[in-house]
């Protein structure tokens, strides 16, 4: 890590807790960890209300947080917090650093009509414009937002490390699928359950993990869905578990599968090849560069025949066809994640960036 920082410390805004287990979220987390290890004072402040549609509560919290900053003070705001509040942001740009971290656009979100998806992709356009500078987590957000008329040069990459991991050989008689996202249907577990409802003559077994709270119309779709094709002793629901709980999944699992229609990274395609599995996604936004092709299939988002055949191609063929095509994914994520960078390499890069913009703030 770099000896000499002109950064000493910083305040990080996000909407709402700083625990939740999202991958923005644990973006967000692990970059903060890894800052304190390095003597960075990193103040995280979550914001209360609504978000991404701020309601008065959430206006308010934003106003305290960024008021509640002294002059000069160096300021990262998630962009879930505040891209949908342009004015709050403009009038706190002149007296602060502030930063824009930046997962994916909100407008690009699923479930929005058009007229949502263009208002959202406009206020945070025009918020972007009170940054001094923008943190991506992914080329493909960065590619994003030059489409939307960021000027690139003010955009930095800082992709997301790992955890370093022992892979503990599988070797189960039946395959057992993993899929960790949390229940909304960005993520897609529809698609899957469908798929492997056409797989039933084929032994296996899923594990859905992730939160259950978030959407509860789409949890108890995905519950109908396993009673309505009977795969009920063939697909479990865990909701979100903790990181050692979480672990053991990952060490039993013999492949990885997100069917997620969008993704501004897609960090648990990372944490799989962090564990050697071979993985099945789309191309939805960034996956499409997130996972290797020597590391596993892509197929198209909203393509439950796709994924089926995915499925089957690589689990259930012809069993020499079968062996060798895994066996060769499975190497493939194997020499990808000899290339993954670690958190605290994250953190130096996300600090790099700092530095440079706050020494061109305050020049």
């Amino acid at each position: 890590m770099t000896s000499e920082h002109s950064v000493r410390r910083l305040v990080l805004i996000i909407a709402g807790r700083p625990d939740q287990l999202t991958g923005g979220y644990i973006y967000d987390r692990r970059i903060v960890e890894a800052l304190r290890e390095i003597n960075i004072q990193v103040e995280v402040i979550g914001l209360d209300g609504r978000f991404p549609w701020p309601d008065d509560i959430a206006r308010e919290s934003l106003q305290r947080a960024l008021g509640g900053c002294t002059d000069r003070s160096l300021v990262v705001v998630d962009g879930l917090a505040a891209s949908a509040m342009p004015d709050v942001l403009e009038v706190h740009a002149r007296r602060l650093t502030l930063v824009a971290l930046i997962h994916h656009p909100l407008g690009d979100e699923t479930g929005l009509d058009e007229g949502q998806r263009k208002t959202l992709l406009g206020l945070e356009c025009q918020a972007l414009q009170s940054a001094a500078g923008i943190i991506v987590t992914s080329r493909f957000t960065q590619r994003r937002l030059v489409e939307l008329g960021v000027d690139e040069t003010h955009i930095s990459v800082v992709e997301p490390g790992i955890t370093p991991v022992s892979i503990a050989p599988t070797d189960n008689d039946t395959p057992r699928l993993l899929c960790i996202a949390t229940l909304i249907p960005r993520k897609g577990q529809h698609l899957l359950l469908e798929a492997l409802a056409d797989l039933k003559a084929h032994d296996w077994h899923c594990d859905l993990i992730g939160d259950d709270t978030r959407d509860e119309r789409y949890t108890q779709k995905l519950r109908d869905l396993i009673v309505e094709h009977q795969l009920e002793q063939r697909v479990t629901l865990h909701g979100a578990l903790a990181p050692e709980a979480l672990e053991t999944h990952w060490q039993q699992s013999d492949l990885f599968v997100l069917p997620s229609f969008y993704e501004g990274y897609g960090m648990v395609i990372t944490e799989a090849l962090a564990h050697g599995l071979p993985v099945i996604t789309t191309t939805g936004g960034a996956l499409a560069d997130t996972l290797p092709a020597s590391a596993g299939i892509h197929v198209p988002p909203d393509d439950a025949p796709a994924l089926r055949n995915a499925l089957r191609s690589l689990l259930f063929d012809d069993t020499a066809t079968r062996s060798t095509h895994y066996q060769t994914l499975r190497q493939g994520a194997l020499e990808a994640r000899r290339t993954l960078n670690d958190w605290p390499g994250a953190a130096d890069d996300f600090l790099a960036c700092l530095n440079r913009l706050h020494i061109n703030a305050a020049s």
